[in-house]
């Protein structure tokens, strides 16, 4: 790449372009989100799980 070619702006994006890229770009976050919920939920889960087993269970008298 010549020093020219890095000075140039980029070539312009029709709307539709750029409505794909914010679209690509809005699910690759939510879909991230998503897995980071999942995978806390298990973690927690599991603590709670856990702590169920190793605890005796209390009753009322």
């Amino acid at each position: 790449m010549s020093m020219e070619e890095a000075t140039l702006p980029p070539a312009k994006l029709s709307p539709r372009d750029r409505a794909e890229a914010t679209d690509r770009a809005a699910k690759a976050i939510i879909d991230s989100e998503a897995m980071a919920r999942e995978k806390k939920t298990e973690k927690l889960r599991a603590m709670r799980m856990a702590k169920a087993t190793s605890q005796p269970i209390k009753t009322k008298r």
